[in-house]
């Protein structure tokens, strides 16, 4: 199921690491319970780990993009004063 689906997505994902990378190695393939897609809530498929799919994966590196998802940030006003010394 991904030799095909592999190698078209890393022919249109050039910056892509290949299956035999160490970081992809080590990384283990032992979920008990696969989490759903964070997007669409289908099973999440192997090649897109969170996603189901590119499609999925696209429309979240969008909402990234796009402003939709942001941290939160308490501003506050509190700075601390400035002292009135003179350096030296």
């Amino acid at each position: 199921m991904i030799g095909e689906h592999e190698s078209s997505y890393r022919r249109s994902h050039p910056f892509s690491l290949p299956a035999t990378h160490p970081i992809l190695v080590s990384m283990p393939d032992t979920d008990p319970k696969p989490k759903p897609c964070p997007i669409c809530g289908k099973p999440a498929e192997q090649m897109f780990r969170p996603f189901c799919s590119r499609r999925c994966a696209d429309v979240d590196l969008h909402r990234w993009l796009s402003g939709a998802y942001a941290v939160p940030v308490v501003e506050t006003d509190d700075l601390p004063e400035e002292t009135d010394k003179e350096p030296g």
